[in-house]
């Protein structure tokens, strides 16, 4: 049953305007952050690092959230359409099959953005900075940590999509979810704060591993803040009646 809903989750995406998005807000983000390491080069004087901190800030906080928010909300369009809540609630199907499926595809979708941000982020490096060279062996693996740390975005943002219709207020929710991310990581408490995850996951603002003796918290925080909005979504669903 979950492989149905996957399949046909991923039939939305077939021709979809969502990979416009999927194309143009990374390599906006990929922008501003070459922009930005070029015009202070004499303070960003760590090269690759100095650069990864540029690419990743911004995106990490506002472009990504934004993005994946975008995802949810497309996925969820069909569903506020008419009463089509209401052929979901009598269908065969259960309800956390249907989230689960969405859950999947966005997580897919942000695995490829990550992987474009990645080689944009190279291709800058060597074209626009010149560096000679790849990227540290440890870049890849902050990268590998922002997934883990993003995917708590995701449950929050496909929650929000599936009890608000409008398709900007979750949107606008995922990029303030950014900004209250970056005031509570420049407080020392992003663990506590699913949109902060996945910046301090990628060590988006410094050279130093964000990380360092926090392995065990990261993982754990990021395990209970997405078991936290599966929770929520199960709940949600399962208060949610047929209405006329």
């Amino acid at each position: 049953m979950l492989r149905r809903c996957i399949c046909a989750e991923n039939r939305k995406l077939h021709a979809s305007p969502i990979w416009l998005m999927f194309l143009i807000l990374p390599i906006i983000s990929a922008g501003y952050g070459t922009f930005n390491y070029l015009q202070n080069l004499e303070i960003l004087k760590d090269g690759w690092y100095s650069l990864w901190t540029q690419h990743t800030l911004f995106y990490s906080l506002f472009f990504y959230p934004a993005m994946v928010a975008a995802y949810a909300a497309y996925l969820w369009r069909l569903e506020h359409m008419g009463h089509n809540w209401n052929l979901i609630m009598t269908a065969p199907v259960k309800p956390m099959c249907l989230f689960t499926a969405k859950f999947v595809v966005v997580a897919k979708l942000a695995l490829l953005t990550h992987a474009f941000v990645f080689v944009l982020y190279v291709f800058c490096g060597r074209v626009f900075a010149h560096f000679s060279g790849w990227p540290p062996i440890e870049l890849p693996l902050f990268l590998i940590r922002g997934a883990l740390g993003a995917l708590a975005v995701i449950a929050a943002q496909l929650v929000l999509a599936m009890i608000i219709r409008s398709f900007a207020v979750p949107i606008f929710l995922g990029l303030l979810g950014g900004i209250v991310g970056l005031f509570i990581s420049s407080k020392g408490y992003a663990l506590l704060w699913p949109y902060a995850l996945m910046q301090m996951g990628m060590n988006a603002n410094r050279r130093e591993d964000a990380l360092a003796g926090q392995y065990g918290l990261f993982v754990l925080s990021c395990i209970l803040w997405l078991a936290a909005m599966f929770a929520l979504a199960w709940a949600l669903m399962k208060k949610r009646d047929v209405k006329a």
